[in-house]
């Protein structure tokens, strides 16, 4: 039997305000935004916090509900149809974690993403998110690929992040993104 008290007790220690696992749909998206605007709403954050988090979880649940098709069907099961998302937050900073599935074959790809704008400065992103909005270029998923920058634009954070390989085909990407009110 699953011990619930033990989970509530892990997500009460770690001050979760939303945990998700499952299959990702615009619905679901839409949910999500609409039960962390109320949650913020109900501690009476500031406005200009709330923005903040509102746009870069949108940007992070966008990037999950988009990308989360690239490994279904790489696998017996159907777990890489599934993702994982929660949202935490301590002493006034917001901490947002996702979860999914990748195939091996683009990870460098994104690795090389993160890692370049991981080394950019303020200044170094805000010209970069300009110079790959005018670029005009378009993935196979349809984005330009501002999300990664937008998020560390608007965070001014680095994005944490790792793979962990399930098997030759495919691993679990996690990025987690710290939100803080003065940044």
């Amino acid at each position: 039997m699953v011990d619930v008290f033990d989970i509530y007790d892990k997500v009460e220690r770690n001050n979760i305000l939303l945990s998700f696992k499952g299959e990702i749909t615009s619905d679901l998206l839409t949910s999500i935004l609409q039960i962390m605007e109320n949650k913020m709403d109900n501690l009476q954050e500031v406005p200009k916090t709330k923005k903040k988090v509102y746009n870069v979880l949108v940007e992070c649940l966008q990037n999950l509900y988009h990308h989360l098709d690239d490994a279904s069907g790489e696998s017996e099961d159907d777990k890489t149809r599934s993702a994982i998302f929660m949202i935490s937050r301590t002493l006034g900073a917001y901490s947002i974690y996702t979860g999914n599935y990748i195939l091996n074959e683009n990870i460098s790809g994104l690795k090389a993403r993160l890692d370049e704008v991981n080394a950019l400065t303020k200044e170094e992103l805000k010209e970069y998110y300009k110079k790959v909005l005018n670029n005009g270029e378009m993935s196979l998923k349809g984005g330009g690929g501002l999300g990664v920058i937008d998020i560390a634009r608007k965070t001014g954070e680095k994005l944490e992040y790792n793979f962990l390989e399930i098997d030759n085909k495919i691993s679990f990407f996690t990025l987690n993104i710290k939100i803080t009110p003065n940044n």
